[in-house]
């Protein structure tokens, strides 16, 4: 089989690598149909990832289940499943707490797409083992396109973690949104669906702004501090200048959710953090615990996720296609 590795700034290759194969009864091999970029991914491509290439690429997908162990219960050969981008295993303390990020069944931060913890592969692979097939797959919902839930591995599950909890705690909440990405137009649109009284989306790129608008946000290029504006910040930029944006635009007690990866380091106001009384999370996210709650939404009819995608590109053109700038392309294959 092939697997898309990233062999240097933006360039990736096509790289021989052998059919994986089942070493228990738990797990399973997958075939990715429709593949696309995480928000960090691009800045793997453009050089400011942490781990020196080469490494195999890809951390969201949907595919078709083309084999599994006799143990698996929850999919079978021919299944549509969504793929989490960590590996857990649905079973120890941590999984069982919805901590799935930091499964203790397998090394600190295994993960598809980089090699940490262990090397599992990416997600822009002809095939991809999965290890614990029953804890990590989950059935897409019918009726619900591959195409537009291809980020459901990470960034729109991701997306409704960030703002869907804290509504249900604060009803008709006013929501700040930073980003540059994929992330916080999902957020946009989550949050108006699910009550937000008001959100306002900041990003310089014309054309996100666009689409925010679509999904009833205002908007902004810039902004200065709004100094107890919003009930709800997310920054999700990677910028900590931005991040010190949106906290010091909170309200009281006001909660920011930090979804940014943040490789380059910065200063952030504590004292106006203390003096306005701050809740601030920076987490990678335990995607499996919330997936199905997230595609629940997606399955709902109150969300357009697939407004979001930019282009539809087919799977032979990723080594071409994949470093070119793009919001959020989603690379498809032929479903056999």
């Amino acid at each position: 089989m092939r697997e898309l590795t990233y062999v240097a700034r933006r360039t990736v290759e096509w790289h021989e690598a052998p059919d994986p194969e089942l070493r228990s009864d738990k797990e399973a091999i997958v075939a990715p149909v429709a593949a696309t970029p995480c928000d960090v991914d691009s800045s793997i491509l453009a050089g400011h990832g942490f781990i020196d290439p080469p490494f195999a690429l890809g951390h969201e997908c949907v595919a078709r289940v083309v084999e599994t162990g006799d143990a698996v219960t929850a999919v079978a050969p021919g299944d549509l499943v969504v793929v989490p981008w960590s590996i857990n295993c649905g079973a120890c303390d941590h999984c069982r707490a919805g901590l799935t990020a930091h499964c203790t069944a397998v090394p600190y931060m295994a993960m598809y797409g980089a090699p940490i913890g262990g090397n599992w592969g990416g997600l822009f692979s002809d095939l991809v083992r999965v290890p614990y097939a029953d804890a990590m797959l989950v059935p897409l919902p019918a009726g619900l396109d591959p195409v537009a839930m291809a980020s459901a591995s990470d960034n729109w599950s991701l997306a409704w973690r960030l703002v869907a909890p804290h509504l249900k705690g604060r009803p008709r909440a006013r929501v700040l949104v930073v980003a540059r990405g994929s992330i916080g137009l999902y957020v946009c649109d989550i949050a108006r669906a699910l009550g937000a009284s008001e959100v306002l989306y900041v990003d310089p790129d014309p054309e996100h702004r666009i689409l925010a608008r679509a999904f009833g946000a205002a908007t902004a290029e810039t902004l200065e501090p709004i100094p107890q504006g919003y009930d709800i910040a997310v920054e999700a930029t990677g910028r900590v200048d931005q991040l010190a944006l949106a906290v010091k635009s909170l309200s009281p007690e006001g909660i920011c959710e930090s979804a940014g990866n943040h490789f380059r380091p910065g200063e952030l106001p504590l004292l106006d953090m203390y003096l306005t009384g701050v809740t601030l999370r920076i987490a990678r996210d335990n995607v499996r615990a919330h997936l199905p709650d997230a595609l629940e939404l997606a399955a709902s009819g109150k969300v357009a996720p697939e407004k979001v995608v930019s282009h539809v590109i087919d799977w032979e053109d990723l080594p071409t296609a994949l470093p070119e700038r793009h919001l959020k392309p989603v690379f498809v294959r032929a479903d056999d």
